[in-house]
């Protein structure tokens, strides 16, 4: 497992360990001993969700607040996604700034992303599996979000406008 810092502080890439040969792949997409040795201020997750979207679906901007806040570990299991993480501490000197990786099926990586990030993804492959385990459990009344397009984030999803396919509620989330 190979971890690396990004610009947004405390986000990090972590690629873990693949064992190609003639067969395809095997990975260990997730070792708790040496994932709690690199990064060990992280909290056990509880929970392990999974999306599968189309190509265009965009998710986010999202997080929870207060006791509720939830760190992720996001790994696109197949296809390709554009994830996406903006800070969302006021306190922090990056307040506001995001930070994009793409995550595939290909080349392995997952993004860990700490409380108090708002994070998305856009599909870019015609489809795309999401997994990501996550430290906190949802409560749906300590969901925060802010809209996809805000002026004030200025984020390139990567996507033709016209091609964007939002939830009802995503499509209702407010700008900055």
């Amino acid at each position: 497992m190979k971890v690396s810092p990004t610009p947004l502080f405390d986000c990090i890439i972590i690629e873990p360990a693949v064992f190609p040969d003639a067969r395809g792949k095997f990975v260990v997409a997730f070792d708790s001993i040496a994932f709690a040795k690199a990064v060990p201020k992280q909290k056990p997750f509880i929970t392990t969700n999974e999306s599968t979207s189309t190509y265009g679906v965009l998710r986010g901007l999202h997080a929870q607040k207060g006791e509720a806040a939830q760190a992720k570990l996001v790994r696109c299991i197949s296809g390709r996604i554009l994830d996406v993480v903006v800070d969302y501490r006021p306190e922090s000197p990056t307040y506001l700034k995001h930070f994009t990786t793409e995550l595939s099926g290909e080349n392995n990586k997952q993004l860990l992303v700490p409380r108090g990030f708002l994070h998305g993804f856009s599909v870019l492959s015609e489809t795309a599996i999401v997994n990501y385990q996550i430290d906190n459990t949802y409560q749906p009344d300590m969901e925060i979000g802010i809209r996809y397009d805000d002026p004030k984030l200025n984020i390139d999803w990567q996507l033709p406008k016209e091609d964007i396919i939002l939830s009802e509620k995503d499509e209702k989330l407010g700008y900055l």
